[in-house]
């Protein structure tokens, strides 16, 4: 994992994109369109998962991308999402792990 850049919070990433959607008239893009979109990157990130540790290497004239700015695009979209939907994603993730951390507690095997 990359360090080198700034480390944002959940709020700051929502204010971040906020900032940036807002200077435009057309603003978020409607639900089904982020779930498109969402779906796009995700298609990407399986494309470069597959190059980098899958049967599938890239050809010469392929752009180079990568699993990291993949993943940003994602956080992007689902920023986009949330923000749009009037979510704070920090206690969205604080649900998610609670649900996980009670329901898969005895799941794995610990170390």
């Amino acid at each position: 994992m990359r360090t080198n850049h700034t480390n944002y919070n959940t709020q700051e990433i929502q204010q971040r994109v906020d900032s940036y959607i807002s200077q435009f008239k057309e603003g978020y893009f409607s639900p089904l369109s982020l779930m498109a979109r969402l779906t796009e990157e995700a298609g990407e990130l399986a494309r470069e998962i597959n190059h980098y540790y899958g049967e599938k290497p890239k050809k010469s004239t392929e752009t180079k991308k990568t699993v990291e700015e993949e993943l940003g695009d994602i956080v992007f979209v689902l920023t986009c999402f949330a923000n749009s939907l009037d979510i704070n994603l920090s206690e969205a993730f604080e649900q998610s792990m609670s649900k996980i951390e009670t329901r898969d507690k005895d799941r794995w095997t610990k170390k």
